[in-house]
């Protein structure tokens, strides 16, 4: 796929999205960075901002194979991944899969659940395989993560090891709407009765996975030079010696970071990777790998401006 041609496919997808989806223009620009980069999403906000209905959307317009996970305290490993079960009439063990075998998968929730069943996903976000009863099972190459999760409640939730979060390409925060925008959702579905699915407002699928293959295979064609890997590892580094940091960005975040410029430019038809790239993507990239230090912390220093000064304060290349 040429870069011109991925641009209508993008352009295609956000047309799609919008139907169902009103205002969030930068949300669902960054899935499709994220789409195309091959990473996962963790998506954070307040109850009733359209995280579910904006990943179902999403998913429906890249006709991919949806699926959904409600993360629950009681849910265990075995539900998300699936188990070997005795069948009586054949006297055989016969695997069932579970809901993570699906190409867009939505962990909605995930901090409810305990550690032991957030772990469930780590071998599927890093490999794209799973592992039942000694036999690795591999999961469809286009298989991707969004993740929900409730930044308000603090009982009953368990925060996502560090481990966890490193395996998410962007940490993506969901505002409230704007007024206006507002006054058009409540316009478009104060009146409709029972669950909204996106093809009720006309999604439809405007690519498969073999499409999305092709567009990820595009990344081939765009150029990251020398200045600007350097440039991203020193922003990335720039972390690990912060005086309010207590924990920096790992190498893999140099690996992403990269990745995803170079998506974000293959998607505006660029064969070049330029340093506004990786600026406009560093704090979605960034925001979950770091941790304040308590002095930090207590001072009540927010993690979004510390990496924006840090992205001002790093030499980039013209």
């Amino acid at each position: 796929m040429s870069l011109a041609e991925l641009t209508t496919l993008a352009d295609a997808i956000r047309r799609e999205v919008r139907k169902a989806i009103v205002g969030q223009d930068a949300l669902i620009e960054q899935l499709l960075v994220a789409m195309v980069a091959g990473g996962h999403v963790l998506m954070e906000g307040p109850p009733g901002t359209a995280k579910t209905f904006l990943a179902n959307s999403f998913a429906s317009a890249l006709g991919l194979d949806f699926g959904r996970i409600q993360f629950t305290p009681d849910l265990l490993p075995g539900d998300i991944l699936g188990s070997n079960l005795f069948n009586f009439q054949t006297s055989q063990f016969t695997l069932t899969r579970g809901p993570i075998f699906c190409e867009l998968l939505l962990a909605d929730e995930i901090n409810r659940t305990p550690p032991k069943t957030q772990a469930a996903l780590l071998e599927a976000m890093q490999e794209r395989r799973v592992t039942l009863d000694g036999e690795t099972l591999p999961l469809p190459a286009r298989f991707m993560v969004v993740a929900t999760q409730n930044p308000i409640e603090n009982q009953g939730v368990y925060p996502l090891p560090e481990a966890q979060l490193d395996r998410f390409l962007f940490k993506l925060l969901v505002p409230y709407p704007d007024e206006a925008e507002e006054a058009r959702i409540v316009a478009a579905y104060s009146q409709k009765h029972g669950p909204q699915r996106p093809a009720d407002v006309g999604v439809t699928a405007v690519a498969d996975a073999g499409t999305l293959t092709a567009a990820s295979g595009a990344l081939d064609q765009v150029t990251v030079a020398e200045d600007i890997t350097a440039y991203v590892v020193r922003l990335v580094r720039a972390t690990r010696s912060h005086g309010e940091l207590a924990v920096g960005a790992s190498p893999r975040a140099a690996v992403l970071l990269a990745g995803a410029a170079r998506a974000r430019a293959a998607l505006e038809g660029r064969a070049y990777v330029l340093p506004d790239d990786v600026k406009a993507l560093a704090v979605p990239v960034l925001r979950h790998r770091l941790t304040l230090t308590p002095a930090a912390e207590i001072e009540g220093r927010d993690l979004e401006a510390l990496v924006t000064e840090l992205v001002e304060a790093t030499e980039a290349p013209r």
